[in-house]
């Protein structure tokens, strides 16, 4: 795949595959999971540690290393070893960004060991791919790279999430999740799972009241909330959840609202467009699949009130809204903020919109 081409969606699909052979037992000899999404690499390393080996295999036959405490020299002597009666030892390399000449495991992933298993976890970043290491990686082993999701890339991620664990997630409550906890997965995922251990039994749906029982996340003071009050003109609703977000600035970070309210207006520019599209150039108007298609939207319900509320803003209007948005997520980052609170700061954004 070129250089910058790899999406999330690739991430994930490899990730699947890979957790489906280590499930039935189809190991390779070598794993380099490599990138910005932690998750990822961290559930594959995870699996393999408990999978490979029966718990008293692991005593003799499986060592973790750290990057930080090692060199590539004694990685290499590690996986010549061979296993202490059984089929295969396993080397796991942990914070393997941090090893000092990485390149030089090329030695060993050009010509494995076929009774060692190496796991190789390289966070921050990916390894160079015109490397002797990485090609002798991807000739003799699995490669993972890890890339981190866009915004709107997260709800669906999300919802299937759920779904393997037999569940639903009602819109609200899957709002609530991404509007709050934006993209950090592995955030996502151990709240999830604090949540699914705490629901009642025999609950298939998640609720909005779920979300504010079990992860602190409030069902009436959150920015699927705010948003709703913004769209909807409800200047007194709005500021109530500002002074709220004030009183709880640890969280409710202004950054994540400027951005769930920058994604709600920029919806309603594409429809408010697509409609003017239709009056003035004759063009039909999408259908709800293709408009869900081009807003990355996978819920009727959210769709029908995004065209609600584009009716109510002028497109011209919704520019400008736009507009003070970029303005003040540079100010939530600590450009031109002049001292302000994240609270003042929000309330002085939402005064301005409603003067729109």
């Amino acid at each position: 795949m070129a250089k910058g081409s790899l999406k999330f969606k690739d991430s994930v699909a490899d990730f699947e595959r890979i957790m489906g052979d280590i499930n039935a037992r189809k190991f390779a000899g070598i794993y380099l999971l490599m990138g910005e999404e932690s998750y990822f690499i961290d559930a594959v390393a995870d699996r393999l540690a408990s999978s490979i080996l029966d718990e008293a295999a692991r005593a003799f036959n499986q060592i973790t290393v750290y990057g930080r405490d090692t060199e590539a020299g004694p990685i290499v002597n590690l996986c010549r070893q061979m296993p202490m009666m059984g089929q295969y030892q396993v080397v796991i390399v942990k914070e393997a960004q941090q090893l000092k000449g990485i390149d030089r495991l090329s030695l060993y992933t050009q010509k494995p060991s076929p009774s060692t298993i190496l796991v190789i976890c390289h966070k921050e970043k990916s390894v160079d791919k015109r490397s002797a290491f990485y090609k002798g990686c991807t000739a003799n082993g699995v490669v993972l790279e890890s890339v981190r999701p866009r915004d709107y890339e997260i709800a669906s991620w999300l919802q299937q999430f759920i779904r393997r664990r037999g569940l639903e997630i009602d819109p609200k409550a899957l709002s609530m999740l991404t509007d709050h906890l934006g993209t950090d997965i592995s955030k996502i995922a151990n709240e999830l799972q604090k949540l699914t251990v705490s629901l009642p039994e025999g609950t298939k749906r998640i609720s909005d009241r779920d979300i504010e029982a079990n992860i602190g996340i409030s069902k009436d003071f959150n920015n699927f909330e705010l948003c709703k009050a913004v769209v909807t003109r409800d200047m007194n609703r709005a500021l109530m959840i500002a002074d709220h977000f004030a009183r709880n600035p640890k969280d409710n970070p202004l950054l994540l609202t400027v951005m769930a309210l920058f994604n709600q207006f920029r919806d309603l520019f594409v429809v408010n467009y697509l409609r003017w599209l239709t009056r003035r150039k004759n063009k039909p108007f999408p259908s709800d699949q293709e408009l869900m298609r081009l807003l990355r939207k996978n819920n009727t319900f959210i769709l029908g009130e995004i065209k609600q509320n584009a009716a109510r803003w002028d497109n011209r209007k919704v520019f400008q809204v736009l507009g003070l948005l970029r303005e003040y997520d540079a100010k939530s980052k600590g450009m031109g903020a002049g001292g302000a609170s994240d609270g003042e700061l929000l309330r002085e954004l939402l005064l301005k919109i409603f003067l729109q």
